[in-house]
């Protein structure tokens, strides 16, 4: 059966931080009084040990600029950092960018026209026929759609494919404040971070080696909808992150990994890589307890967490970044991310070698 394989992955980062130094260095003042020992207690269980930041708060307080001027700082930054994924994934696929029938573009931290798949598409040489699609708002999961989107494409198509997140969270610093929606805040402060991962989708079967994409499936709770939200403000764009999402998730994600495999034949069991989006560690610690994985099967996604922090959408892909380069790479993948809806997306991935 014909599949789009991934072929090629690239990622970007902005200058890294210790998570201790931008307590100390920023938010210990920024969150100074009566907050002050709640916020230093999220920030230590965050599990994130380092992440990177595009507007890092060691340099400059955002916290109090206009979204005007977040947007605009945006384009600033996001343009090269989405670049050079992209010319990374585009090099890891043996591929020219002006191959591409599709540039799909995700992000939600910004927004403004002509935007990062016009501009992009432009600097790295793309033809003028090149279709393009914009996923925007939809958050932490959104690889996965884009993902999806762009599979049927070039399984229908026959042509190659180009899928960019890109995500500059340090953007939307909020001023600090008072009651729950302010701890809210806290915890995205101290798990958000900043990245772009691009993958390279080809059609299957042919030379070389790769991921297919054998499926992509959703569930959406409409019942829990207020449970993550991300509000255009006057003051940049402002999460709702409520604590019962570990709940919800731990209502859904069995069935929805079960039946995405048990349309494939397959059964939890039989899945040797596990890229799950790193929300948290309450986020990971409830996926692996519902689906009964050991301490191994979530390393990868661990990892990235400490690592780089909770980067919104590109996340999930640098998981799949780190298990391919492990010495024994997975044959089989099961991605998933959760977001607004609440969503949660699921994608089975198999490793494909099949030569033309």
């Amino acid at each position: 059966m014909p599949a789009a394989v991934i072929t090629g992955l690239g990622v970007a980062l902005p200058p890294s931080a210790v998570q201790d130094d931008l307590w100390e260095g920023f938010f210990a003042q920024h969150y100074a009084g009566g907050r002050s020992g709640l916020a230093r207690r999220i920030f230590a269980n965050s599990g994130v040990i380092t992440r990177q930041a595009a507007v890092s708060p060691l340099l400059e307080d955002v916290s109090g600029w206009s979204t005007e001027r977040r947007m605009r700082r945006y384009q600033d930054e996001a343009v090269p950092l989405g670049r050079a994924a992209a010319e990374r994934a585009l090099a890891d696929a043996g591929r020219a960018a002006s191959d591409l029938g599709l540039f799909a573009v995700c992000s939600c931290t910004g927004y403004a026209t002509p935007g990062l798949d016009i501009l992009l598409a432009r600097d790295l040489g793309m033809s003028p026929n090149v279709q393009r699609l914009f996923v925007g708002h939809m958050g932490c999961y959104a690889a996965l759609p884009g993902l999806g989107a762009v599979s049927d494409f070039v399984v229908a198509r026959g042509r190659p494919a180009l899928l960019l997140c890109t995500e500059l969270t340090s953007l939307h610093m909020q001023p600090a404040g008072t009651g729950a929606a302010d701890v809210q805040q806290i915890v995205s402060h101290a798990l958000f971070s900043d990245a772009a991962a691009a993958a390279v989708l080809t059609p299957g079967p042919g030379p070389g080696a790769g991921y297919a994409v054998r499926e992509v499936a959703a569930v959406t709770d409409t019942t829990t909808a207020g449970h993550m939200t991300w509000e255009v403000t006057d003051l940049g764009f402002r999460m709702g992150l409520s604590p019962e999402v570990p709940a919800v998730l731990s209502v859904h994600v069995r069935r929805l990994v079960e039946d995405l495999l048990g349309r494939h034949g397959l059964t939890i069991g039989e899945v040797d890589g596990w890229a799950v989006h790193p929300g948290g560690p309450k986020i990971l610690d409830v996926v692996q307890e519902h689906l009964g994985l050991d301490d191994e099967a979530l390393a990868a996604s661990r990892g990235v967490l400490s690592a780089y922090g909770n980067c919104s959408s590109p996340t999930v892909l640098l998981v799949v970044d780190a298990l391919r380069r492990r010495p024994q790479p997975p044959r089989r993948i099961v991605m998933l991310a959760f977001g607004p809806g609440l969503t949660l997306y699921g994608a089975l991935l198999e490793f494909s070698t099949v030569a033309a």
